[in-house]
């Protein structure tokens, strides 16, 4: 659990925070006294969390417009940090959409490419355009969202599963590139998580894909935003300062099975 002080006046980028993961950690950012800018191409959401942020918490935070697939609107991102706030400390970088259920041979070209593209290159675009900015203030922390699927296979998920790995590689090699320059690289890799994109997938309308869903787990849960939100904030601060290159899975045991 991240102090009031821990980010008191820094600035924090926050893709896909207009719900879900994104959403609970941009706000606890902010409640952790950060200046936030929410990131998302939902905009209700975006301007909700925005507006709960102002009324709730000490922290400040601006809304952009952002798709992570337009380099001008990551561009754009980046900019409002700057000239909003100053420059830029942290960057969450959790922007994703689900995959497809289809064999490696039978996912259509349209779908791998929305895939990859949302899920692992956006991740890209958004750290080279966050790390200039970083470098220039003399340090930062990013955290991109990867997933237990950065780290093992699911059966039908070539796409997303590809994306997720690249992910966690892209998040190392960013590490090593900046290990000297005060700017720390880490991943989260979460389990099954309660959120609207696992709604979305139809895992929580359906009791018996639930429950199943809920046995992959030696827990015999889900996971909640919340943690997710406490693992990000946790690496983002100084207390987790000699960490880099960490890809932490919080999943309940998922991948110790």
């Amino acid at each position: 659990m991240t102090h009031h002080s821990d980010f008191d006046g820094k600035t924090v980028v926050v893709t896909g925070a207009g719900s879900g993961i994104g959403r609970k950690t941009a706000v606890a950012f902010a409640g952790a006294g950060a200046n936030v800018v929410l990131a998302d191409v939902n905009v209700e959401g975006g301007e909700e969390v925005a507006e709960t942020i102002l009324g709730e918490t000490d922290g400040h935070a601006t809304f952009v417009e952002v798709d992570v697939t337009d380099d001008d609107d990551v561009e754009r991102m980046v900019e409002t940090a700057r000239e909003e706030y100053g420059g830029l400390d942290v960057a969450f970088n959790n922007a994703g959409i689900g995959g497809t259920f289809d064999a490696t041979e039978e996912i259509s070209e349209e779908d791998w490419q929305r895939i990859i593209d949302v899920n692992l290159t956006g991740v890209w675009r958004c750290m080279r355009k966050e790390i200039p900015l970083m470098l220039e203030n003399g340090g930062g922390s990013i955290v991109n969202t990867a997933s237990i699927l950065g780290k093992v296979g699911e059966a039908g998920t070539p796409a997303y599963t590809a994306a997720k790995h690249g992910v966690v590689g892209l998040t190392k090699v960013a590490a090593l590139d900046h290990a000297t320059d005060g700017i720390r690289v880490n991943a989260v890799c979460p389990g099954y998580i309660e959120t609207q994109m696992l709604d979305d997938a139809g895992v929580t309308k359906d009791e018996e894909l639930l429950a199943k869903t809920k046995e992959l787990h030696p827990m015999k849960r889900l996971g909640t935003v919340e943690e997710i939100a406490d693992a990000v904030t946790w690496l983002a601060s100084e207390q987790a300062s000699f960490a880099t290159g960490e890809t932490l899975a919080i999943d309940g045991g998922y991948l110790s099975r």
